[in-house]
């Protein structure tokens, strides 16, 4: 089964916890036994698994990679100005795969899923949620 869900992001970096919406990818898909894949499409933006107790976590990411990555100073910038967008999206990657176990992602219980944006804000975003049985 595949779903695509479309988000509208409102900064240029943030992480916007969408396991609310995988899971229910999951249970539609019927699947007792499988695996899930998220995949973030486009080149300045990310999937990521991480803490979900509160924002603190996700805004220490976005302050790592700010720091690791500041803006202004790539060689993609002179093409359209978001050469960090893409070095941090590439760092944290396209997608993330969870095991669905008895009709469930298995996720622990401080695991989300998180889209990362890089280079918002946005008005749409496509994320792709596909569900294989094994």
């Amino acid at each position: 089964m595949q779903k695509q869900i479309i988000i509208r992001t409102d900064k240029q970096n943030a992480l916007y916890d969408i396991t609310r919406q995988v899971e229910k990818a999951v249970a539609e898909s019927g699947i007792r036994s499988g695996m899930v894949n998220v995949y973030a499409q486009g080149a300045t933006a990310a999937i990521m698994i991480q803490e979900n107790w509160d924002d603190s976590v996700q805004n220490d990411v976005v302050t790592l990679l700010r720091k690791l990555i500041p803006s202004g100073i790539w060689e993609h910038d002179a093409q359209d100005n978001n050469g960090d967008s893409h070095l941090k999206a590439g760092i944290v990657g396209p997608s993330e795969c969870i095991p669905i176990v008895s009709g469930k992602m298995g996720l622990s219980t401080w695991q989300n899923i998180f889209f990362c944006e890089f280079d918002g804000p946005r008005s749409e975003r496509s994320i792709i949620i596909t569900c294989l049985e094994i």
